[in-house]
């Protein structure tokens, strides 16, 4: 929001634009300070610069359907991509470098920094501006051993080109113990060092500019509202996020009034950092699962879509995640209606991704939420699993599922049908499921009869998809993650 966060805003873009300094600016806090809205604002920043090059962005994410957000390696070869598209020098330089190993994106990464990053700016002739990357949220990657990997090796790389890199993390050990923690290197932000005072006014900026928006007049809050918001927030944007959504969602003036009220009662000063979103988190579902308003197998419905919501590995439309759990559209948004708050459901079944609004809702409700609402991991892969291998023995997973005229051309010279993305996600994600559900030993029988009676209608989606590279790796987790099934006699 324009007006807030000013002045570390500009305090970092001088940072990144003034030659020689800190190679590496690192800004770390805790979950829901703000970190993401401060690298999305600084790239908009930079964007506009004339002395600077945006080389590249890669936005981190452990939020439901995100997995690829999550993998290092993946890192690299975007940074490539994307100054490839922006430099035509280096498009030149990086194709050389294709043609002589063109998996070099599936290389370690060591390999990959030199080849897709290193060589190819050596001929690049506009070393004249600074080049700046940003990597958003580097905890959130799942292999911490690769991100440390990766970390080193950039920070190394900074030394010795005219590159500078925004890194935003959380300040776990395992990245502080990496070069980004070498003050000599970086310039480190810690923004729960920040003046209290200077951030809870820019939460108060923001629930004011909020409310005004909606409201046509200001008769049902006051200032001392907004005050008690902005103050019990702790210092976290998103805690301030999630109660304006929470308060706002209610579309009768009496219904607002009654929420504000309602947190501004619950919501108290607590030692613990997490306490006032926790609490946030937990009078939402609360309200959404009083077993006075609702059935028990609503609520128990309730409960398993938000499991498999969190447990998701791609991004999922609610069309394609009802048919994979055997629901309708309607009794799926039905499920989801009272966790607006806390789950983005798009406005068109077939037309954007359910998503969870920040990362730390999946913490909660993994580890922190209250007993009868708390959702386990496994659970959530139980149920994709289940619904992915139960929507690939569906009939339109068949011979030439992709209706090719013919065999003997390559998939890009005919013309390949459309297949259903429910049935797409299925078949490239169901053994990571099973591999990840709590019984995996209960899907022995499911998988055997897949395989029995679908691999070759399966291996020849993966083709048309372009990820038959997948087969073998999905079939080496299978073969690990489930019990020896014995061969039945035909």
């Amino acid at each position: 929001m324009e007006g807030t966060r000013v002045q570390i805003l500009n305090d970092m873009k001088s940072l990144l634009n003034i030659r020689g300094g800190a190679h590496i600016v690192w800004v770390a806090g805790m979950a829901g300070t703000g970190k993401t809205s401060i690298a999305l604002t600084l790239c908009r920043m930079l964007a506009n610069e004339p002395d600077i090059l945006l080389g590249g962005t890669f936005f981190c994410s452990r939020a439901a359907g995100a997995v690829e957000r999550t993998e290092a390696e993946r890192i690299i070869p975007t940074f490539a991509t994307l100054m490839a598209r922006s430099v035509l020098d280096y498009a030149e330089a990086l194709a050389e470098e294709l043609k002589d190993d063109p998996d070099l994106a599936h290389k370690a990464i060591a390999l990959q920094l030199e080849h897709l990053l290193v060589k190819p700016l050596e001929s690049v002739a506009l070393l004249d501006r600074q080049i700046v990357f940003v990597v958003d949220a580097l905890d959130e990657c799942s292999n911490e051993e690769r991100l440390v990997e990766l970390i080193n090796a950039l920070a190394n790389f900074a030394c010795s080109a005219p590159v500078k890199f925004l890194f935003t993390s959380r300040s776990e050990m395992h990245i502080r113990e990496t070069a980004i923690a070498d003050k000599s290197l970086s310039s480190i932000v810690h923004l729960h060092t920040i003046d209290p005072t200077l951030v809870t006014a820019d939460i108060r900026l923001y629930i004011q500019r909020t409310f005004d928006k909606v409201t046509k007049t200001a008769t049902w809050y006051t200032q001392d509202d907004i005050d008690e918001l902005a103050v019990s927030s702790g210092g976290l944007f998103i805690f301030a996020s999630t109660a304006i959504a929470y308060i706002l969602e209610h579309k009768s003036v009496p219904g607002r009034v009654k929420r504000l009220q309602t947190v501004k009662t619950q919501i108290s000063d607590s030692t613990i950092a997490t306490a006032p979103l926790d609490k946030m988190y937990s009078l939402v579902l609360m309200q959404a699962s009083d077993p006075t308003a609702f059935e028990p197998a609503e609520l128990d419905e309730m409960r398993r879509i938000i499991a498999v919501i969190l447990c998701t590995r791609a991004p999922l439309t609610l069309n394609c995640l009802a048919e994979i759990l055997g629901l309708t559209p309607e009794d799926l948004r039905g499920a989801l209606e009272r966790l607006h708050t806390v789950i983005f459901v798009p406005e068109e079944d077939d037309w954007g991704e359910l998503r969870t609004l920040h990362a730390s809702f999946g913490d909660f409700m993994f580890t922190r939420a209250p007993e009868h609402i708390r959702v386990c991991k496994g659970f959530g892969h139980d149920e994709l699993a289940r619904g992915c291998l139960e929507r690939m023995s569906a009939d339109d997973l068949c011979f030439n599922i992709s209706r090719g005229s013919t065999s003997y051309t390559a998939n890009p010279g005919i013309n390949l049908g459309e297949i259903a993305s429910s049935l797409v996600y299925a078949c490239l994600h169901w053994a990571y499921h099973v591999d990840l559900a709590s019984v995996r030993s209960s899907f022995d029988e499911k998988i055997y009869s897949f395989l029995q009676h679908k691999l070759l209608f399966w291996l020849e989606l993966l083709n048309a998809t372009w990820d038959v590279r997948r087969a073998s790796s999905l079939l080496h987790i299978t073969a690990s993650a489930v019990c020896s099934y014995p061969v039945l006699p035909r």
